[in-house]
């Protein structure tokens, strides 16, 4: 195993395991509940942090993405920390310039265009080399957490990824990049299988510098029907899990993965039986309905809209409350449907991860 001889084996002993529990699906004494994008602008101590500074470069500094995690942390009683970075460090470390522009979000000033660009891409990527800076901030993370609560790991998937490849920065419809499917067939394939590789490796290295579970984001999911989801997505979200579990089991190491295929509701079934223990979910999709169509075969995450947080702290109690009575309490974490936005006030999201405490508790009690 590649990655063995990096462990740092003396992390602090995990004071909260609820969030590790509810991934196996055990009983908790309450829901736990994270936050996607926690760590963010909707808090002025993480603006006044980044303020001047290059996102990328702050990407680099584990001492800056061990900061920036641990931030709200110290405001809210979250039961789970996710490391601070970004999906686009793959494309970088296979050779691409990446840039965050003001504005504009990220943007990739050569992006691919047509199938012979992929020789220009770093096919077999030495992820210690090009993304130790992420294993560095995991393992710095891990030990300043101390403990409290587990630290999540994460990756985008390989069809988001290669979205942002094609496409060059963000998207509403994705037609350059869908181009490519239904044009270049092949072409996708290998760009596909190529990620899958990279994320693996990273993956793996991830688990290795201290992260305790592992998050894939198919953020573009959406843009897919069924079928185009069934050939370029799901059969590589099955092998990201495949392979890192098998690599792990032969050291003997259980780390929960999440799959959140964001607005791909079409693929519920597939992704409830696609080796992830836990299925995220966007807003979208009614929780009892989750429930059913797949089958107790997983612990689902989610769904809250993630505007809901613009109402009064007293309906957000209630909207909680609902949303709780719609998952159940057990094999379930809250969470928003999707990132929080800049906007957000954070005694807002304070208000929200308290409601999932006392209503899951209250509940529990029934």
């Amino acid at each position: 195993l590649i990655f063995l001889d990096h462990i740092p084996k003396d992390f602090p002993k995990l004071k909260n395991d609820t969030f590790l529990c509810a991934c196996h699906g055990q009983e908790t004494n309450h829901v736990p509940v994270w936050c996607m994008r926690q760590a963010g602008r909707y808090l002025p101590e993480f603006r006044e942090f980044r303020a001047g500074k290059d996102f990328f470069e702050t990407c680099r500094s584990p001492a800056a993405c061990c900061e920036l995690t641990l931030q709200p942390l110290r405001r809210f009683p979250f039961d789970a920390a996710i490391i601070f970075s970004d999906i686009l460090v793959i494309p970088q470390a296979m050779g691409m310039d990446v840039q965050m522009v003001a504005g504009k979000g990220p943007t990739f000033p050569e992006p691919l265009k047509e199938p012979e660009d992929l020789l220009l891409l770093q096919p077999k990527v030495d992820v210690n080399k090009e993304l130790g800076y992420v294993f560095k901030a995991i393992t710095l993370t891990r030990h300043k957490l101390d403990g409290k609560v587990p630290l999540i790991g994460f990756t985008g998937a390989p069809w988001t990824l290669m979205a942002y490849m094609i496409e060059g920065g963000g998207s509403t419809t994705h037609s350059k990049a869908k181009r490519w499917l239904y044009r270049h067939p092949e072409a996708s394939h290998k760009l596909l299988k190529m990620l899958t590789d990279v994320i693996v490796e990273y993956l793996l290295g991830q688990v290795a510098a201290g992260a305790q579970a592992l998050q894939v984001f198919e953020s573009h999911a959406g843009c897919l029907g069924p079928v185009e989801f069934q050939e370029f997505s799901l059969p590589y979200l099955r092998d990201i899990a495949r392979k890192v579990k098998d690599q792990l089991k032969e050291s003997g190491q259980d780390v929960p993965m999440i799959v959140f295929a964001k607005d791909g509701h079409y693929g519920l079934e597939d992704l409830s039986q696609s080796h992830y223990e836990v299925v995220g979910l966007d807003w979208t999709i009614d929780p009892r309905s989750a429930r059913e169509r797949t089958g107790g075969k997983v612990s689902l995450q989610g769904n809250m809209d993630p505007c809901a947080l613009y109402a009064p702290k007293e309906r957000i109690s209630e909207i909680v409350k609902k949303m709780l009575e719609g998952f159940g309490t057990r094999g379930y974490i809250a969470n928003l449907g999707h990132g929080l936005y800049p906007d957000m006030d954070p005694e807002n999201v304070g208000a929200f991860v308290e409601a999932v405490h006392t209503h899951s508790r209250h509940l529990n009690l029934k």
